[in-house]
Order: structure tokens, then C-alpha cells, then sequence
């Protein structure tokens, strides 16, 4: 079950794991009363994260969470009836969070997985790949109309990004 007691040491354990602590970090997340709870609350303040909240019956407020969902139910696997069990349904869940982080080649990531560029090997990754592309080219350059794919990593990696810069913005105003 659900509770801030539970949310809160999840937050203590991965800010540990993670090195995150003193780092300055927003933990966006819905509006239940897990991780709205006085417990989870003054953890998250504890370690220096500030807690963000979606906006009531707005369902695009968080996109990363929304496009995990949809990533979830689009695949092949994504069982059509109710889990047997609880079990059942951790075993699921397990087996798809392990693929989405280490197989799943992600396209904001320039089709490398989360796992990947987590632990730092991304840019050789990309790398390689870029490498292969530009020797694709020279030995067949009338296949190519243009440049090669970009194949450099981003520092940020937005699902909404911003069209409009912010000086824009506050010129306008």
C-alpha cells in the first residue's frame, strides 16, 4: 500500500544510491496523499529537493510519467487481462522497467537506452555509431543527399521543450 512512510525512505535510499544528496532537485509527482504526506514532505526537505505537484485533471503536467505509460500499454507483452496476482504483477513490471532502461533505444536519447547514458558510455556509444555512418557515406556517397545523422548527445533532453527563448518572451510582456 501506498504511504508517505514508504515514499519518503524510497526518496532517502535513491538520493544515497544516486549521489544526489545536497545536489538541487525538483521531484515532480501527482497529488496523493503518499507524496503529500507530512513524512515524504519533510524528507524531501531534508535532502534539498523541492516537491512539485501536478495541477488537478491535468494529464499532460508530467509528459515523462504520461509517455512511460504509453510506452507501457504499446507493448506487444502488455497483458490484456487483469494480473493473476500481486506477484504477477511485480514480475511484469520488473521484467518491462528492466528492458524500457536497458534494451529500449530511445529516440530523445538519440537511440541510445536510459542505462546507457546513465552510466556515461553514451557518447561512445554515439560515437561509433557516427563512425559508421560517415564510412556508410564514403563508400557510397551517391545513397546520400546530405550530411550523416547528427549523432552528438545533448546535454538536456526535453519532452516539451521551450519553442520560445525566455528574453523573448519577457521583451513581450
Amino acid at each position: 500500500a501506498e504511504s508517505a512512510e514508504l515514499a519518503a525512505l524510497l526518496m532517502r535510499r535513491t538520493s544515497l544510491a544516486e549521489g544526489l544528496a545536497g545536489r538541487p532537485l525538483v521531484l515532480h509527482s501527482d497529488n496523493g496523499s503518499a507524496m503529500k504526506g507530512a513524512t515524504m514532505l519533510a524528507t524531501l526537505e531534508n535532502l534539498g529537493v523541492v516537491a512539485s505537484f501536478s495541477r488537478p485533471r491535468v494529464s499532460n503536467d508530467n509528459p515523462y510519467a504520461e509517455e512511460l505509460f504509453r510506452t507501457c500499454k504499446y507493448r506487444p507483452d502488455y497483458p490484456r487481462q487483469a494480473f493473476a496476482s500481486v506477484e504477477a504483477a511485480r514480475a511484469w513490471t520488473q521484467q518491462f522497467v528492466r528492458w524500457y532502461n536497458h534494451e529500449h533505444k530511445h529516440s530523445g536519447l538519440k537511440f541510445v537506452t536510459p542505462a546507457q547514458r546513465h552510466k556515461g558510455v553514451a557518447t561512445a556509444v554515439l560515437a561509433l555509431r557516427d563512425a559508421v555512418y560517415a564510412q556508410a557515406k564514403a563508400r557510397n556517397p551517391q545513397r546520400w543527399s546530405c550530411s550523416t545523422r547528427n549523432w552528438e548527445l545533448k546535454d538536456e533532453v526535453w519532452l516539451n521543450p521551450e519553442h520560445t527563448p525566455r528574453a523573448e518572451l519577457k521583451q513581450c510582456a
